[in-house]
């Protein structure tokens, strides 16, 4: 019997590239598709699936939200979350929320059918490298300040970062402009940085975002 997959990416031509890899494997078969969040909640409440590959980068929500509440709807669904980000970006967070795995779309041609497979039978797939960034987040003697941030602060954070004003990111998130600059003074404050250019500066410098 195959594994049953929904996929769930905005972009229409990474799902068909996404389905090509994996309906190449006999054992795997792609048998729905969505292109934002609430797409894919909609789908799990009504339908049975085996492994959820998930974007992380969505049009409506973050990937980091839909995890949470697939996993409030059937917390032992298997979900692999995909990311143009770096491990550094979102793994160790998205492994915290329960994800089964974490993999880059650059590495996914390579490893996704593996991936799949490894979450299917109730495992966690995580690279060596994230395995050792994952010990270091757990050592609060080497654990960075953007790693004490909430996720919904570190999302903030990463918007910032980009360059994103106040009421771009309040656009962004589905949240209020006022609720945003909370955030980031929570972030100033946690971090011990006095504006938004060292909080840019910080995340350039800790390969938070690209340079």
């Amino acid at each position: 019997m195959s594994v049953k997959i929904l996929i769930c990416d905005d972009h229409a031509i990474v799902r068909e590239g996404l389905k090509q890899i994996i309906n190449d494997a006999s054992d795997l078969e792609v048998t729905a598709e969505a292109d934002s969040g609430g797409s894919a909640i909609r789908q799990v409440e009504d339908d049975k699936f085996d492994v959820v590959v998930l974007d992380i980068s969505l049009p409506d929500q973050s990937g980091l939200d839909v995890l949470k509440q697939l996993k409030q709807i059937q917390p032992n669904l298997p979900v692999l979350m995909l990311s143009i980000h770096p491990e550094e970006f979102y793994a160790t967070r998205v492994l915290r929320a329960n994800a089964s795995g974490y993999l880059t779309k650059r590495s996914a041609p390579s490893e996704l059918v593996t991936a799949i497979r490894t979450v299917a039978q109730g495992r966690k797939y995580i690279t060596a490298s994230l395995a050792e960034k994952l010990a270091d987040s757990f050592d609060g003697v080497n654990q960075p300040p953007h790693q004490k941030l909430s996720d919904r602060e570190y999302q903030v954070l990463i918007e910032l970062a980009r360059g994103n004003t106040i009421s771009e990111i309040a656009e962004n998130l589905n949240l209020s402009v006022n609720t945003i600059s909370t955030y980031r003074s929570r972030i100033l404050e946690k971090m011990n940085l006095n504006n938004t250019a060292e909080l840019i500066h910080y995340a350039i410098r800790n390969k938070l975002v690209d340079s």
